[in-house]
């Protein structure tokens, strides 16, 4: 299978592409940088495409607003458009958990996206606009992938770790993220790109993380030990729904585990050994 992933600087892409690589029996992979002057034509001979290009974890302001929508949005649909003009029969779009609009709270089937952010927005309507050129022979299929992680990631993960690291205490806080290892990912699309399908998919790791576990699961992959404190459970309730970054760390958001039957990889790493691997030196 000929596979190109388009955004050759993406992390998440040129994870994949190792990971295909992997198999070279079964795929051939090649990466075009869709940031500079491209055309249609680079397109033609492949099986699928694999769109990973995009602008993340910038802070939004009224300026670059506009950069979200021409980037995530315009420059998706017009790949596709050329993917679909010169024969590709999958293409495989990365959104995003942000369509939801939601720093707390349960995802299920039934949930609708209201995205309330430059980057959910743009991506919300980007999959409008390929849901209108996915035919028989253009199958569309739309990831929306909570928090992905692993070695070199970048993001909120690595904020976390940085702490993690260093602070002796930490407050204690029962709560529980849908998050998704770099590995589980790749072997989701792998997956995926053999079937040939398309639809709408939620990957994520069997198991519900809670943030004092990745934390302390980080310290101890770098010898230390932190202390977790209680008593602070109250006060994080009260204030997740309030602050944004205090949601985003103590807060609970899940995706139903339902959501995430498809594709799902029979070997899938136990949290503890993706931390180990993530943090390995």
């Amino acid at each position: 299978m000929r596979v190109c992933i388009s955004g050759a600087v993406s992390y998440i892409g040129i994870q994949i592409a190792k990971h295909l690589l992997s198999n070279p029996e079964a795929f051939q992979v090649a990466e075009v940088d869709v940031s500079q002057p491209w055309k249609p034509e680079v397109f033609a001979g492949f099986d699928a495409v694999i769109h990973v290009a995009g602008i993340a974890h910038q802070k939004e302001t009224a300026e670059n607003r506009e950069l979200y929508t021409t980037v995530n949005r315009d420059l998706a649909l017009e790949v596709a458009r050329a993917a679909k003009a010169n024969g590709v029969k999958q293409f495989v779009f990365f959104s995003s958990m942000s369509v939801y609009g939601k720093n707390i709270g349960h995802i299920d089937a039934s949930t609708q996206p209201a995205p309330n952010t430059a980057y959910g927005i743009s991506k919300w309507e980007a999959e409008h606009g390929l849901a209108q050129l996915a035919d028989e022979r253009f199958r569309v299929a739309v990831l929306r992938p909570p928090l992905v992680y692993g070695r070199g990631c970048r993001g909120n993960y690595p904020r976390l770790a940085a702490l993690a690291k260093h602070l002796p205490v930490f407050p204690k806080v029962n709560n529980q993220r849908s998050m998704l290892y770099i590995g589980t990912l790749c072997s989701f699309v792998q997956s995926l790109l053999e079937s040939g399908e398309g639809g709408l998919y939620f990957p994520q790791n069997r198991e519900y993380v809670s943030t004092n576990a990745l934390m302390t699961e980080v310290a101890r992959n770098h010898g230390k030990r932190i202390c977790l404190l209680p008593g602070f459970g109250w006060l994080l309730k009260l204030l997740e729904g309030k602050v944004l970054l205090v949601g985003k760390v103590f807060g609970s958001l899940t995706y139903d585990q339902s959501m995430s039957d498809a594709f799902r990889p029979a070997d899938e790493l136990e949290f503890a050994a993706t931390i180990e691997q993530t943090e390995a030196h």
